[in-house]
């Protein structure tokens, strides 16, 4: 396909990704994708993900695994199912969908709500890095009182800038993983909030630690990452890749005021080399687990959601300075 006819293909999706690609790529006025975004409520993704929140506020009865899990009576099924609370609340909140369209009361309800882990309170956050950072952003976008977890990101970073969710079996050394999703959430929180210097020094300690190592390499030795960094896959659920990496490296630096960081080229170069022939980016792989409904193509399929972030890095990485975009795209 050519430029265009990508652009075409990416445009005649779901409003979720739709209004994204307009106002991102195809440069239409804030009218046009702001009409878009508003029907993520009401159509396709959104639409069928809001009908399958509960009366109390929860997705599949549990905060972070459907309460089968909880009980002892899911099946037993290849990774992790992701139909619960938590991985709802990331997936409406990535779309754009307003918080407005959930249930009445929704950060009420879920104040009610405790984690698996020690019945934590869930606007508390508990021990995972990765749980916290997911809370963080999605306590931000319904309004919920997420002070306790705020406080915790700068009590928890580790020495060398990063975060590791196995930190309570004594782990010190960051992990890209946890890294990620720990600045992933603190910007998504900065921009609807307007965050605190503290947590701001946080992220900014955190992305230093990913750009330190080029998104790709080991500090200590220089060595490669493993596969799992170059292989893409959306949704992206929890886990680190050079693209995600590289996407919020680009929105944090809009934040900021910064232009690229030459440490990003390595991996800028992975995601210009990923593009296949047919002009998109492809599904190299799928995180096992237990969905409410796909949301993007299957293995070795064009991906519309990696072809548009990918488009998007590199139009950035290739041309000029735009303004920053507020939290939910």
């Amino acid at each position: 396909m050519t430029d265009d006819e990508v652009l075409t293909w990416l445009l005649d999706s779901d409003p979720a990704l739709r209004w994204q690609v307009q106002r991102d790529l195809a440069g239409e006025p804030q009218e046009v994708w702001e009409a878009t975004r508003a029907r993520t409520a009401t159509e396709g993704f959104g639409a069928r993900l809001l009908a399958l929140q509960d009366d109390d506020g929860q997705w599949a009865g549990g905060p972070f695994f459907p309460r089968e899990v909880r009980e002892g009576t899911f099946p037993d099924e290849p990774g992790q199912p992701y139909t619960a609370t938590t991985w709802s609340l990331n997936q409406l909140r990535e779309w754009g969908v307003p918080a407005s369209a959930l249930r009445p009361g929704t950060a009420e309800l879920l104040a009610a709500v405790r984690w698996e882990y020690e019945d934590l309170p869930f606007w508390g956050g508990e021990v995972d890095v990765c749980i916290n950072a997911f809370t963080l952003a999605n306590g931000a976008w319904l309004g919920a009182d997420v002070s306790a977890v705020e406080a915790w990101f700068p009590a928890h970073q580790l020495d060398d800038g990063g975060w590791n969710c196995e930190w309570v079996e004594g782990s010190t050394h960051g992990s890209f993983h946890s890294t990620l999703n720990a600045v992933v959430g603190l910007l998504d929180h900065e921009q609807r909030t307007g965050g605190s210097d503290a947590l701001r020094a946080a992220r900014h300690r955190g992305e230093q630690y990913l750009l330190d190592r080029h998104l790709l390499r080991r500090l200590s030795t220089g060595e490669p990452l493993g596969p799992w960094a170059t292989h893409f896959a959306y949704p992206y659920r929890w886990t680190y890749s050079a693209l995600r990496a590289a996407d919020h490296l680009r929105a944090a630096a809009l934040r900021d005021g910064r232009t690229p960081d030459p440490r990003l080229s390595e991996a800028i170069a992975v995601v210009r080399a990923a593009r296949d022939d047919d002009g998109t980016w492809h599904q190299q792989g799928r995180h096992p687990g237990r969905v409410w409904f796909d949301v993007d193509s299957g293995v070795g399929e064009p991906s519309r959601w990696l072809t548009f972030h990918a488009l998007r890095l590199l139009a950035w990485w290739d041309g000029p300075v735009v303004e920053e975009h507020p939290a939910g795209g």
